[in-house]
């Protein structure tokens, strides 16, 4: 009963969140809008806490003003792209501030990327300039000429904190910026809401990394749901941000959410689970944005006084294990986590509106679990050609109807996006977007995650392309074939990659020599953990499809597999030979990846 009626009370909170209408697509709602807004309200309250730096609402807005009548000037339109490439920082956030005003296109890149991934998402972005932090110089200078913008003044290098050098190729953006600037650019009033604020790259389900498109109607939609119905603050608080902005959790469930309220943020470089309550205490976090693989880093530390009576209330993000929810809510005292789910390049996002544990909750779209044969790898249709709804409670492929309501953008590929789109569902010339996830129904409209389907699995925080990594380790001079898939490991949140792989005639297994080129080609989240030295031919379906199921299920069971397994241990450069012993340290959780 108790339970019931805590569940009453949360309807003030869900029923505007469930009848939500997104902004008209030609209204003046965007980032920069919200900015402003929240710069009349707020702006002598604090909007970034980083490092020992403090930066106001007005002090930001004045650099983001500064920023974009410097990019006006230097022949940036409305529409254009231009990439950012910059670990978190304030002046990532004046950046991608500065480029919304002017209604230009943020191309948001993974900073861990190197070579030919960072070649390959900046020129399929064709864009005209680009901004890099010096501490990412480095590996843009790598690249500089197999990419499409080579014109000094179109390189605008951003000095950091520490003693980086300023290269000759690039042009030294803050000295060209007045800090005083407080008039608002005109230009804004032009941006609208169906506008395209910037892309954020995704693995999505197959090949190289490909640009979700995230119109500004987008961000706007979900930071207004996810400070209402989700983190409940308001410009009092202050959220804990240490998730990289160019991913959508950290910007859209993050900073745009912060930046709806007036909110402050602390932002990080990189997570640190060592400092992370003392943090939480210094700047008096009372909203923390996560990824599941926080959370457990969190838990697994030894108890501390730092961690007790810690400021933080409420928390919105994904990935959170149930295995770990419990244990996390309870010994760190948290009112509300909120499990969200929903893809960069998809159509609708679920929250957890009742604060229920272990589910990722519900949606205002159209959504449908679909029979699925994850050993055949296909979609179960009737005999006219049409798709099963799930008839109990087992997993099906999660399906969301395309509509005014739940508007799919997908990527600026086109042929990408259509392969997103399943067509003829139900009724001829309906449109329903592939999630490529299997969901389990929980009842009153709740969903729980249970499995990504396919090509691409999550390992970090991030997706990775099985394709992407074949691609990759089948031009090692000794690999003849390969095949890469996700296995669980105990103790770890979604899969490590494991890739299996047929060595030429004559060839050994060199584990440092493979590292080294992995490393070299590979984000390190996309790095396969372990490495099977296959002996015999991989069984194919009738279309010649590699029939992965039975290697996820033998995974590094060395006990029934004939083949050497390797793997990858935490802070080593090289492959270690799988035995009984390591195995059963893997097994019992004492390997901390």
């Amino acid at each position: 009963m108790k339970e019931f009626f805590r569940m009453l009370g949360e309807l003030k909170y869900m029923i505007p969140v469930l009848r939500y209408k997104w902004p008209d697509p030609d209204s003046n709602a965007s980032l920069a809008h919200t900015f402003q807004d929240s710069t009349e309200k707020f702006g002598d309250r604090p909007f970034v806490f980083f490092e020992d730096e403090t930066w106001t609402y007005s002090e930001a807005n004045k650099a983001a003003n500064s920023f974009a009548r410097y990019l006006v000037e230097s022949g940036v339109q409305h529409g254009e792209r231009v990439v950012l490439f910059m670990e978190n920082r304030p002046y990532y956030v004046i950046s991608l501030l500065a480029l919304n005003k002017i209604g230009a296109i943020g191309v948001l890149i993974n900073t861990s990327l190197t070579g030919d991934p960072l070649i390959h998402c900046i020129n399929s972005s064709d864009s005209t300039k680009c901004i890099v932090g010096a501490e990412r110089a480095k590996p843009l200078e790598d690249v500089l000429d197999q990419i499409n913008i080579s014109n000094k003044d179109d390189l605008l290098w951003v000095a950091d904190n520490k003693d980086y050098e300023q290269p000759d190729w690039a042009t030294d953006l803050k000295n060209n910026l007045d800090f005083n600037d407080n008039e608002n650019l005109k230009e804004t009033n032009l941006v609208t809401s169906k506008d395209t604020a910037c892309y954020i790259f995704t693995s999505g389900t197959t090949g190289v990394p490909k640009a979700a498109v995230l119109p500004n109607r987008k961000l706007i939609a979900a930071a207004v749901n996810i400070t209402k119905a989700g983190y409940r603050i308001n410009h009092e608080d202050c959220m804990y941000n240490c998730l990289p902005l160019y991913h959508s959790t950290g910007l859209m469930l993050g900073l745009c959410g912060a930046i709806h309220v007036g909110a402050s943020s602390f932002i990080k470089r990189k997570f640190s689970a060592s400092s992370f309550w003392a943090d939480a205490h210094k700047y008096n976090t009372t909203a923390f944005v996560y990824i599941g693989e926080l959370c457990r880093y969190l838990d697994n530390q030894e108890p501390s006084e730092a961690e007790k009576n810690n400021p933080i209330k409420s928390m919105v993000g994904n990935g959170l294990r149930p295995d770990v929810w419990d244990s996390f809510k309870d010994r760190f005292d948290v009112d509300r986590i909120i499990e969200i789910y929903g893809a960069s390049e998809g159509n609708a996002l679920f929250m957890n509106l009742f604060n229920k544990n272990k589910t990722i909750g519900m949606t205002s779209a159209d959504v449908a679990l679909l029979e699925y044969d994850v050993a055949e790898d296909e979609i179960l249709k009737d005999a006219d050609g049409y798709c099963k709804k799930i008839s109990n409670h087992e997993p099906g492929l999660l399906a969301i109807e395309i509509g005014p309501n739940a508007v799919f953008n997908g990527y600026t590929d086109k042929e990408a996006s259509e392969k997103k789109i399943l067509r003829n569902v139900f009724t001829s010339g309906d449109a329903w977007f592939n999630s490529g996830d299997l969901m389990r129904d929980q009842g009153f409209k709740h969903v729980q995650f249970v499995d990504r389907l396919g090509d691409t699995f999550r390992w970090k925080g991030e997706n990775v392309s099985t394709t992407e990594v074949e691609n990759c380790i089948s031009q090692y001079e000794s690999v003849s074939d390969v095949i890469v898939y996700g296995v669980e490991v105990p103790d770890t949140n979604g899969r490590a990659g494991m890739a299996a792989v047929w060595l030429k005639d004559g060839e050994r297994f060199q584990p440092q020599d493979f590292y080294g080129y992995i490393s070299s080609v590979l984000p390190s989240y996309a790095l396969p953990i372990f490495v099977r030295v296959a002996k015999e031919a991989m069984e194919t379906t009738g279309t010649f499809k590699y029939k992965k199921t039975d290697l996820k299920k033998q995974a590094f069971d060395i006990e029934q597999l004939k083949d050497d397994v390797w793997v990858c241990l935490p802070k080593t450069q090289t492959f270690e030979k799988l035995d009984q012993a390591l195995l059963a340290n893997i097994n019992a959780g004492s390997v901390s990846f």
